[in-house]
């Protein structure tokens, strides 16, 4: 039985565990690069012992970016401070992914902790966005975008290639696009956000185009070994939109063309959301991401409220996913894995860190839980299993299930206004 700390091939990269840092936008970046502070931060985290490693989404243009601190890699000048980080990440051992994105009619804003706004065109720190149709979002995000054209769309796609190509040259082993949130890839599947009456709009058939196109792409330039995922945001949570029947249809297609993991997430096409909404709920997008796994055949992950230890290793122990991501819990903590293997009761949990801090943390001289862990479950051992390197830490008894029942529906209704 696979858990938590079991490890998992994909294609032809093999993580240490199930455990993925999930992207998460951190407004640090200079002219698009990665610096010392992405060295530290993420190199933390796999030092922490995170199986998958992510910055933040990397914009594959400049128009491509939330605002004018955030992250990409649409130039050569951009991979060496990618390339140090990745470096980074592989000697503490864990593998290093990068998710590409476009934030469509979402770009152009402040930080949120100066508000979160959206800019005009005309401000310095600015510019206007684009998208599949000249719907402004609404809200903190007023200005109009611009419809794409064909030739632009194609272009992204060359984008998508050309920074994807650089990302493999940085020595990324993971490439996964952003296609949920409210973005660019996520607006033309959705009907709120994508009112085209081309190919690229209408249909559920036309409004996935998008999505294949841009898997081609970045496939025909990446290592057959080098696995290709992707964030969707498969429900929109509005009577209009996006919804899980349709997604579940459309990854079918991204199967055939390419797709090796589905992260599933929200839509986030629109602040007007209804019915069973996972934010504040443990585990809320287990639900829909297991039933993507058995309707389609695919892996699956997801993130969404996994951070207790229990959850996590419980949805993949009962193989609801293939990976687990988290963001918050990782932001909290940067040895959340080993965290979670005190608590779960794993034996040599202190094996997950760089060997030299491993001497020191299994050779303590005071007190157990004066380290700041939970202390490991008492009668914990190390236990040889099939398919399991035996320095690697294995659960003897699985923990007491968590009453959540993944597959039940909520009864209540949230408004998110």
């Amino acid at each position: 039985m696979p858990n938590l700390f079991t490890p998992y091939t994909l294609k032809g990269v093999t993580l240490r565990n199930r455990i993925a840092m999930s992207p998460m936008t951190m407004y640090r970046s200079t002219d698009g690069k990665l610096d010392d502070f992405h060295l530290m931060y993420l190199g933390a985290r796999a030092a922490g012992g995170f199986g998958l490693v992510f910055p933040e989404q990397i914009a594959i243009t400049p128009d491509g970016r939330t605002t004018t601190h955030c992250a990409g890699l649409y130039n050569d000048d951009q991979i060496e401070g990618h390339k140090r980080t990745v470096d980074m990440i592989k000697s503490m051992g864990g593998v290093a992914a990068i998710q590409l994105g476009h934030t469509g009619r979402k770009g152009s804003l402040v930080t949120p902790w100066e508000g979160g706004h959206m800019l005009p065109p005309e401000h310095e720190a600015g510019w206007e966005t684009r998208a599949p149709s000249a719907i402004a979002y609404g809200g903190d995000m007023p200005y109009v975008p611009r419809a794409l054209t064909v030739e632009e769309i194609a272009q992204l796609m060359q984008d998508y290639a050309d920074t994807a190509a650089r990302a493999v040259e940085a020595g990324y082993e993971w490439i996964e696009m952003h296609f949920a949130h409210g973005y660019l890839g996520s607006e033309f599947f959705s009907p709120l956000a994508n009112q085209r009456t081309d190919q690229y709009g209408g249909s559920l058939e036309n409004r996935t185009r998008f999505h294949l196109e841009a898997l081609d792409a970045v496939r025909a330039v990446l290592p057959d070994r080098i696995p290709l995922t992707m964030r969707l945001g498969i429900d929109d949570l509005h009577p209009d939109g996006v919804t899980v029947d349709e997604s579940v249809t459309a990854i079918g297609w991204m199967k055939d063309h390419g797709l090796d993991l589905a992260d599933l997430s929200i839509g986030f096409n629109t602040d007007n959301m209804s019915g069973d909404i996972p934010i504040g709920v443990l585990g809320g997008m287990v639900k829909n991401a297991t039933r993507v796994k058995e309707e389609v055949g695919i892996p699956v992950a997801t993130s969404w409220n996994l951070g207790q230890p229990e959850i996590a290793n419980r949805v993949i122990e009962e193989n609801l996913l293939d990976l687990v991501y988290l963001g918050r819990p990782a932001l909290a903590n940067a040895h959340w894995p080993v965290y979670a293997a005190r608590v779960l009761g794993y034996a040599d949990p202190f094996s997950l860190v760089p060997e030299d801090w491993a001497w020191w943390l299994r050779n303590l001289r005071g007190a157990d839980e004066a380290i700041g862990w939970p202390a490991a479950t008492n009668g914990a051992s190390l236990t040889q299993v099939a398919g399991v390197a035996a320095s690697a830490p294995v659960i003897e008894e699985s923990p007491a299930p968590v009453s959540i029942d993944f597959a039940e529906e909520r009864e209540e209704e949230l408004e998110v206004a």
